[in-house]
């Protein structure tokens, strides 16, 4: 089982997905026509397309979401190397159950076959389509709204609960942290001026992380779920991108909605958990996991790029990554980090 956030070998890239390969392949999984018109949309880990079709009809649409706009679908082209087969299925397994739960999320469409994952035949990049639907991103969330949202992730963490998910990576502090670090060490990423330093702060992490961790509540979450993965369309709201859905604690999902710290995040916490326990007890408890998990995600995210940094489209995003300022200025916030997580916090209930 892949136990790295982003793929257990190396990953390839995406030279051979030329439009008409996008085309041929949504033609022949959907049974129908494309017009020809296609839109990439901004993916730096997988290949995301709006495609238009002709003579498009009603089957295949999500149970839950009922603005799905006509004649267009979103074709996804998973990166190769990421996940394995059944790590997708797993994640489209879970989108299924959500769906047939009536809870907002935008769930594969099947094939003409009848499932929901296909390979291309040369270069082996999995791929999947999904309905395209109205609604953008929320730009500013009332406290009504925000308990809304609670109690969607609920009612979504209820469904996880009950999925076993064998294949989905785990969020510990052995795959979030451990790993990723020895993957900056082994890949000589880290300047030899920094590998000490670094690596007595991973260690004295790592000790609390591993004590907070040791009860720590264990479901299928979304993994990944900040606002841009929220989309609202008038007064609903429904989930997107479940390509990082993982094994983790429930406050994972809740801290990335709101990763502020100050005292307007913390009201809004308090309102997201009031609207969450309206359709499923949180353990309180893990809020204390908030400011380790923020430091998951910066060690993880320096391990990702270079993961890719040989992908130019990586190397475009991230023109600092590797020089010694983007190596001090990230240890330099991971120590700022560590008196978070170690003092009393705005988290204690």
């Amino acid at each position: 089982m892949v136990q790295s956030a982003w793929g257990s070998r190396e990953t390839q890239f995406f030279y051979s997905l030329t439009p008409g390969v996008v085309l041929d392949a949504v033609e022949q999984s959907l049974g129908l026509r494309c017009t020809g018109r296609s839109m990439a949309h901004a993916s730096m880990e997988n290949r995301v397309y709006e495609i238009e079709l002709e003579n498009e009809n009603e089957e295949g649409k999500s149970k839950s979401i009922p603005r799905a706009l006509e004649h267009q679908v979103i074709a996804k082209f998973y990166r190769p190397g990421r996940w394995t087969k059944e790590q997708i299925l797993e994640e489209h397994a879970y989108l299924k159950a959500l769906d047939a739960n009536e809870i907002p999320v935008v769930a594969p469409r099947p094939f003409a076959d009848g499932t929901t994952l296909h390979q291309l035949p040369e270069s082996g990049i999995y791929y999947t389509i999904f309905p395209k639907v109205a609604g953008r991103s929320p730009q500013e969330i009332s406290l009504i709204e925000i308990e809304q949202i609670g109690r969607l992730l609920g009612r979504m963490h209820n469904v996880g609960a009950q999925i076993k998910a064998k294949h989905r990576i785990r969020l510990t502090p052995e795959v979030y942290l451990k790993e990723n670090f020895d993957y900056l060490i082994r890949e000589n990423l880290i300047p030899e001026r920094l590998r000490k330093p670094f690596g007595e702060l991973v260690d004295r992490l790592m000790i609390v992380a591993l004590e907070r961790f040791r009860n720590a509540d264990r479901i299928l979450i979304h993994g990944d779920c900040h606002m841009g993965n929220v989309l609202q369309f008038g007064t609903s709201f429904s989930w997107v991108d479940f390509d990082d859905c993982l094994i983790g604690p429930a406050v994972q999902d809740l801290w990335l909605l709101l990763p502020g710290r100050d005292l307007y995040a913390q009201r809004m916490m308090d309102h997201l958990i009031d609207g969450y326990e309206q359709m499923r007890p949180f353990p309180k408890e893990t809020l204390n996991l908030i400011e380790l998990l923020r430091a998951f995600r910066m060690i993880h995210f320096a391990a990702w790029i270079g993961n890719r940094r040989d992908d130019p489209a990586f190397i475009n995003a991230f023109p600092q990554y590797g020089t010694e300022a983007y190596w001090q200025e990230l240890f330099n916030d991971l120590i700022d980090q560590e008196e978070w997580i170690i003092k009393p916090g705005v988290w204690n209930y």
